[in-house]
């Protein structure tokens, strides 16, 4: 089994690098989604700008998956391949992207919401899916455990009635996208792999309106919730420090983009 690999400050450093242009690339998309663009569009458009950049898609290639970017639409919870599908009012797009560049990956996600009558539900999913990650982050420090994250996202998310999806984890990130630990989004205080400064991790609760069962779908990627209700996703690169959290990836951006958006509703 491969260990937690521990990064050097400035590894930690490239990291961030390629983790803020992650949250530029979602800046870049947030412009364009609205009703009637095609989700093969919005990727187009990312893999543009990453390579512009001096980025590589990380997802592109990536066990076979044939986009720069997972987009998953409603009852979609991950996974979800880009296509002909056209945005629609109400739509709950959840956007996640990587990028390597400088040898080092990002990888981030973010939920996004079309403006429609009656969203109120899901703009409370979105809510209290964006704060169960903000929550789990505060629990990324030196001493704490992997069950520490997990049981505080499970304890946010599950007392506002969510399903907590068990079959897909948060991960550890560096030259590889996907390394130790797994980062449930379950799990019991205190139990789990002692977190160590140095360690690079990815949260990323994945919340469902309706229950936490999912099932793929044909495509063998397109991951979706059981009972077709939706999901929201939101992702974080965290460093742990020997001064506790340092969240490397960053919204401000993507929120920036969406206020001037007028089909996107902020959260």
């Amino acid at each position: 089994m491969s260990k937690v690999i521990l990064k050097t400050s400035e590894e930690i450093e490239l990291i961030r690098i390629s983790s803020l242009l992650v949250g530029d690339t979602h800046a870049e998309v947030a412009k364009h989604i609205r009703p009637g663009v095609k989700t093969a569009e919005l990727d187009k458009i990312a893999e543009t700008y990453i390579r512009d950049m001096g980025g590589i898609p990380s997802f592109k290639g990536y066990g076979g998956f044939p986009a720069s970017l997972c987009i998953s639409v409603n009852e979609a919870v991950v996974h979800g391949i880009p296509g002909n599908y056209e945005i629609k009012p109400g739509d709950v797009v959840s956007v996640d992207c990587g990028i390597l560049k400088n040898r080092y990956h990002g990888d981030s996600a973010y939920t996004y919401l079309i403006q429609d009558q009656g969203i109120d539900s899901k703009i409370k999913l979105l809510k209290i899916t964006l704060e169960s990650l903000q929550i789990g982050c505060n629990f990324a420090a030196p001493g704490k455990r992997v069950g520490d994250i997990g049981h505080a996202v499970q304890q946010h998310a599950e007392k506002h009635g969510y399903g907590v999806v068990r079959e897909l984890v948060g991960h550890g990130l560096g030259r590889d996208l996907h390394e130790k630990p797994e980062v449930p989004n379950y799990g019991k205080a205190g139990n789990g792999p002692s977190l160590k400064a140095g360690t690079t991790i990815c949260i990323e609760p994945m919340i469902n309106m309706g229950t936490k069962a999912v099932k793929t779908l044909a495509d063998r990627w397109t991951i979706v919730t059981a009972d077709g209700k939706p999901s929201a996703h939101f992702e974080h690169v965290v460093a742990i420090t020997e001064s506790g959290p340092e969240i490397l990836s960053s919204f401000q951006k993507i929120e920036e983009e969406i206020k001037r958006n007028e089909y996107l509703v902020s959260i």
